[in-house]
């Protein structure tokens, strides 16, 4: 039951300086020692210009001034995401952060909603949501303690120059204990009697022995795949877009509240505004669109010249068979990948942090500790990438190849469970403490054109004018509510404006998300 004394790091970039950052926060340096090893010399993919609010909580913990932060990294706040051209070609519809309307009688909103929906007697359903109706006024605030008023309950997260919020955290990290080691892995000592890590041999000649390794080396898993021989659980058969571009430029236009995913011919472009610059980037299948055409149609798109060169990036969408083997746990891409679509990747990091310390194991690493981490996080990356799938097989455009293979694709039981309860009577039910909740659902199956025969049979018992003039009401106080808030621009000029231009536009990292 002796403690763990040493933890090795092996990787920078988000994954490593939030690991690294966590972990000294909890910790403390009377508690292990915690080295983290990375190379300059080798890039990092810095996967999250966009973020969900699971983020903030993650912020908070480390005890994160959230202006300062907002400054550091020249962040701007998210509402939600839109979606142009999924259901089909020249429709949108919002992802937005919070909750539609409000719950009536102990039966979700949306079954009353939709019963006047069927009739033609309900707006759509954008129109229920502050974050929707905020965002695409491109205003923004945080929540205030209004009573039962929906400016009490914002929920929001950021968009955010990734590079730098690495360095943010490493300056955190660095200044609780971490101490960083630049340098080159070359080499992996694994323990003759278990199989064990026992130490990292470095190409300054240092070795660096640990009793507990994380691997957030990217895609290629070094220590998980490479060393342990994890495995790998290819999805791309359901996700098969395997290739992004990034490139950012310059705003020109209004920098609102939230996300821009529109879908192209294969795959979808994103539109990620920052405080100083806009963040574009290609999502493809490389099986469908060759790379140069990719680029051609991402610039076509941008609203102003690009800032530098494309940055292209390959991956194959999956999980690790394990993400803990061991003593070593893999966090970020090394432990599997989904595309950026619904902006998880830092969600992902955080949840493998968390997990990680729910189940911090002394130097005996008992199997149980190991095969109970796995199997939660298999099953979060399992119920995020059938959210994802949703997406594509929910469609109603059959114009190529690459939507024709989507809407037409075999899905997952899990996900035709979710599609064909609430077909039916509307039904959502947030299961196995799913990272999407039954906002998220009911967002993207409506937003997608998946429709309902029925709704709650509960909702009978109000009168269809008490309904109307419920739901009524619910949108009047979310346009007044909107109507108070001031512009995301008024808001963080007065409170977190980047200090330096100039240093904004550092495009020494590019981001996936």
């Amino acid at each position: 039951m002796q403690a763990v004394n040493k933890v090795v790091i092996l990787g920078g970039g988000s994954a490593g300086w939030m690991t690294a950052a966590a972990l000294a926060t909890v910790l403390k340096n009377n508690y292990a020692e915690i080295v983290l090893v990375e190379s300059q010399n080798i890039g990092t993919v810095s996967v999250g210009e966009a973020t969900i609010p699971q983020i903030a909580l993650f912020n908070s913990i480390l005890g994160i001034d959230e202006n300062e932060f907002v400054r550091e990294t020249h962040a701007t706040f998210k509402l939600g995401i839109e979606f142009a051209n999924w259901k089909q070609k020249g429709h949108s519809y919002m992802h937005p952060f919070g909750s539609f309307g409000t719950d009536m009688d102990a039966i979700q909103f949306h079954h009353y909603w939709l019963k006047m929906f069927q009739k033609g007697e309900a707006s759509d359903l954008d129109a229920y949501s502050l974050a929707a109706v905020a965002a695409k006024q491109g205003r923004f605030m945080r929540p205030e303690n209004r009573g039962n008023s929906p400016l009490s309950k914002i929920a929001y997260a950021f968009h955010f120059d990734a590079t730098l919020y690495a360095k943010y955290l490493r300056k955190i990290a660095v200044s609780r204990g971490v101490k960083r080691i630049e340098a080159k892995m070359e080499d992996v000592c694994i323990r003759d009697t278990d199989g064990f890590i026992d130490s990292l041999v470095l190409d300054n000649g240092q070795v660096v022995n640990g009793d507990l390794f994380i691997d957030c080396s990217g895609f290629n898993g070094l220590l998980i795949e490479k060393t342990l021989d994890s495995g790998f659980e290819d999805w791309s058969h359901w996700l098969p877009c395997d290739s992004a571009i990034a490139m950012p430029c310059l705003a020109k236009n209004n920098v609102y509240p939230y996300t821009i995913s529109t879908a192209q011919e294969a795959g979808w472009t994103w539109r990620i505004p920052l405080q100083h610059r806009i963040g574009n980037g290609y999502v493809f299948p490389s099986r469908f669109v060759d790379t140069q055409k990719a680029i051609d149609v991402l610039i076509q798109q941008m609203e102003s010249e690009p800032l530098n060169e494309p940055n292209i990036l390959r991956w194959k969408t999956g999980i690790r068979k394990k993400s803990w083997v061991k003593n070593c746990v893999a966090i970020g891409l090394s432990a599997g990948f989904i595309e950026p679509l619904e902006s998880t990747g830092l969600h992902l990091i955080q949840a493998g942090i968390a997990k990680l310390l729910g189940m911090f194991p002394h130097q005996g690493f008992e199997q149980i500790d190991i095969d109970t981490y796995n199997q939660q996080t298999k099953l979060e990356m399992e119920r995020i990438r059938d959210f994802i799938i949703l997406h594509y097989v929910a469609t109603q455009r059959e114009d190529t190849e690459f939507w024709r293979y989507c809407k037409n694709m075999p899905i997952p039981d899990y996900l035709r469970h979710k599609i064909d309860l609430y077909k039916a009577n509307g039904r959502i039910y947030r299961q196995d403490a799913e990272l999407f909740n039954e906002t998220s659902w009911l967002a993207v199956m409506h937003g997608q054109g998946i429709r309902t025969k029925g709704y709650h049979p509960l909702v009978d018992t109000l009168s269809e004018a008490e309904i109307r003039s419920r739901l009524e009401h619910i949108k009047q106080v979310i346009d007044n509510s909107a109507n108070v808030m001031p512009t995301q621009a008024a808001y963080i000029e007065k409170y977190c404006k980047a200090m330096s231009q100039n240093s904004a536009l550092n495009l020494s990292g590019l981001e996936l998300q």
